[in-house]
């Protein structure tokens, strides 16, 4: 049997603003055309990050401002992780080598890779990885 993840619901304030950040920075798409319920980025063929509005949420982490937040990583080649984080940089974001480090402004080289983490607008933290 194959498993694929389809799609996964991310809480947010304000689903487009925060859909338009995360498509921004990952250099898709993001069609306001087709926002309903859900504020949907396709990543590839297979999945959806479908952005939704609410108001509180639950997660294993807690956020700066006591709002608890979720985490994503997303795996990338070497060249789009180039073009991510130059738009990362370009838009004045902080980054980080870890999820606890979210404003070191480093990069980490585990696996003889490179990772970045940083906070989406409802300070979600995101993953750019080359290596698992």
């Amino acid at each position: 049997m194959t498993i694929e993840l389809n799609h996964t619901v991310i809480p947010a304030r304000d689903k487009i603003a925060s859909a338009r950040f995360l498509a921004k920075i990952l250099g898709l798409v993001f069609d306001e055309a087709a926002v309903d319920y859900f504020a949907p980025v396709k990543v590839n063929e297979s999945l959806t990050l479908d952005f939704a509005d609410r108001d509180h949420w639950s997660s294993d982490f807690t956020g700066e401002r006591g709002r608890e937040i979720h985490h994503y990583a997303f795996k990338v080649t070497e060249a789009e992780f180039d073009e991510m984080f130059a738009r990362l940089e370009a838009a004045g974001i902080s980054y980080g080598s870890e999820p606890n480090a979210l404003k070191n402004m480093d990069i980490n080289h585990r696996g003889g890779g490179r990772g970045v983490y940083f906070r989406d607008p409802d300070g979600h933290i995101m993953e750019l990885l080359t290596v698992d």
